[in-house]
């Protein structure tokens, strides 16, 4: 047993018998206890201490009062909170089933039928909760437990009481609120209004998930993860897993909306569209001539580039009229002495219109832009761009944007090259960059996710990394 173990349970003994660890959370330490008062099994969830010591034990149970009201089917109950010798807790039932998360795990995918009926009834006690002016800020497959095969959401509004006895201070805890994969734009942003429309697209998100095997976004860190949330449109479920439903895939779609007022006003009405075999959505057709790509990984061997490239990028709003985005799959043979580099970061791009794309190759003295275009056999070199990775386009396809390695910095030259722009950004890291349609360079500062305007205004740290 460790200290803390030992000292919870001395500190809980006249009411809870603590008899092991079940698991850790971001926020939490779980452990199996026994309620000695009416002799049930129950989980008591302990904060973490650094950010116990933010909260403040009174004001944080009562914020924690409003979710102790919650009585619904499908959301599991609060029995207890308090604080003892320093510690923060809160007791919910011991719930013996696993959690969607285990779950997925184990069968990567879930049946249609068995994935829409979880993701009604979460709806249903998003919906109540809601109704109550709880929202539950963390929806995701670790907070969802499966009791006999009955979905009930755990910590409901946790988050919220969380943040409100924190106040503006939860960047001290070093930890974060929402889990990447789940969370929506406006948490990634750090919004202060979080709305239900918030959880609508969390919950959409993990039906994604149960539907497609994969959240609607991933990468190597949770700052990719962020970007690809604020950026980029996940591809349609339908196009990794045929079988769904119309209605489904279009509710999953709407849900999934990056503007809040673009997704369901409610979850109930999310519910009912899940529920509706008639369900489309009014913008449908413009929708999927607006469908953003995947880009799958590049790879590199014996100087030839083997491409599976997706539909071109357009999110960055280059678009036109609602032509349906076709999939191709092509070969590109890279000439000797035009190898693609590998210098870190990302590593290649494609024009907003398709016809070309850039990429990290061989310079004098390191590494430079090269610029292909879909109808020549050779790529020319970009005058200016010495020492580039990770390059993107612009959305009118003008100009590109690249990170320097050494030293680390953020600039911009044309696609005819020779006009070079230093952003004066210095923070700069080689993970990677994406120039959105709101004319906004997202990049990856090395202590989280930023973004910066081409002439250098308008800098904001958009999401600090979580230290945790």
């Amino acid at each position: 047993m460790t200290v803390a173990h030992d000292r919870l349970a001395a500190a809980l003994a006249d009411r809870y018998r603590i008899e092991r660890e079940l698991g850790q959370g971001g926020m939490a330490t779980v452990y199996l206890a026994h309620d000695l008062r009416h002799e049930r099994k129950v989980a008591i969830k302990v904060l973490k201490p650094e950010l116990a010591a933010v909260l403040g034990a009174e004001r944080f149970v009562v914020e924690i009062k409003t979710t102790a009201a919650l009585q619904h089917p499908h959301i599991l109950p609060l029995f207890d909170s308090g604080e003892a010798e320093g510690f923060l807790y809160y007791v919910m039932p011991f719930v013996d089933g696993e959690t969607l998360r285990a779950k997925l795990d184990r069968e990567t995918q879930l049946g249609i039928e068995e994935s829409v009926k979880i993701a009604t009834d979460v709806a249903d006690a998003l919906q109540y909760a809601h109704e109550h002016g709880v929202i539950h800020r963390d929806i995701k497959p670790e907070n969802i437990l499966l009791a006999n095969g009955r979905p009930m959401v755990a910590d409901f509004g946790i988050a919220l009481a969380v943040s409100a006895a924190a106040g503006g201070r939860m960047t001290e805890t070093g930890l974060s609120l929402g889990t990447p994969h789940y969370m929506s734009p406006e948490q990634a942003t750090a919004e202060k209004e979080i709305t239900a429309r918030s959880d609508v697209y969390s919950l959409g998100a993990v039906l994604y998930e149960m539907l497609s095997g994969d959240p609607p976004h991933t990468g190597a860190s949770a700052q990719q993860i962020i970007m690809k949330i604020i950026t980029e449109q996940p591809a349609p479920v339908t196009t990794l897993r045929k079988s769904v439903p119309a209605n489904v895939a279009a509710a999953v779609s709407m849900a999934l909306e990056k503007l809040p007022a673009d997704r369901f006003e409610n979850a109930k009405s999310f519910g009912q569209a899940l529920r509706d075999p008639g369900f489309r959505r009014a913008t449908e057709a413009s929708t999927t001539g607006r469908a953003m790509s995947r880009r799958d990984p590049w790879r590199v061997g014996l100087g030839a580039l083997a491409v599976l490239a997706m539909a071109v990028a357009a999110w960055l709003g280059t678009h036109r009229g609602t032509a349906k985005v076709q999939q191709s799959r092509f070969a590109l043979a890279l000439p000797p002495g035009q190898e693609l580099a590998a210098p870190g970061g990302s590593r290649i791009d494609f024009a907003p219109d398709g016809r070309s794309f850039v990429y990290t190759g061989a310079g004098v003295g390191g590494e430079q832009l090269w610029l292909r275009r879909m109808n020549s056999l050779d790529a020319v070199r970009i005058a200016g761009s010495e020492g580039a990775t990770s390059p993107v386009f612009s959305p009118d396809g003008s100009e590109i944007a690249f990170v320097t390695l050494s030293p680390f910095g953020l600039k911009t030259v044309s696609v005819t090259g020779g006009q070079l722009h230093s952003i004066g950004v210095e923070n700069a890291s080689g993970g990677g960059l994406t120039w959105a349609s709101n004319g906004y360079i997202y990049f990856d500062a090395g202590s989280g996710l930023a973004r910066v305007r081409p002439d250098g205004s308008g800098y904001a740290m958009v999401m600090p990394l979580d230290t945790a």
